[in-house]
């Protein structure tokens, strides 16, 4: 009985980062949401260059840091939500998934506490709750 709530709370979880990480895909390659408010900042990007390299742009960066973000969301919110609601105990016999999961879901909320704004934060700190929830009920 715990396992199926703890399988559900890990989905719910999983959705709500597919789902941020989705919208984020959509942002990065439609419209302007990721672009700077300042035209000048944009066209600076697109001729700077990092020291690292000279074989691409502060702005091709910027995407490409952008759309692997959110790949890394979706990601998460495929593999976890599967385990969770195809083969839970596989999660949650495995030590090695639920630990990576939950530092997957700390570190965005501590990056996101310092980097990010209040919208997906509320979705990353949810989806870290709810997993912590799951691992509860789980180890219960």
């Amino acid at each position: 009985m715990s396992i199926g709530l703890a399988a559900w709370l890990v989905a719910i979880s999983a959705a709500i980062f597919l789902f941020l990480g989705v919208v984020h895909l959509l942002y990065t390659f439609g419209g302007r949401k990721l672009h700077p408010r300042d035209p000048a900042l944009e066209a600076a990007m697109m001729q700077s260059h990092p020291l690292l390299t000279r074989r691409t742009t502060m702005w091709d960066a910027w995407v490409g840091f952008n759309a692997s973000h959110s790949l890394g969301a979706i990601l998460y919110g495929l593999l976890y939500g599967y385990l969770a609601l195809a083969h839970p105990a596989i999660l949650f016999e495995s030590p090695f998934l639920l630990g990576t999961g939950l530092a997957l879901l700390l570190g965005y909320s501590l990056v996101g506490k310092r980097h990010w704004f209040n919208t997906p934060n509320s979705g990353i700190f949810a989806a870290t709750a709810l997993y912590v929830v799951a691992l509860i009920v789980a180890l219960s």
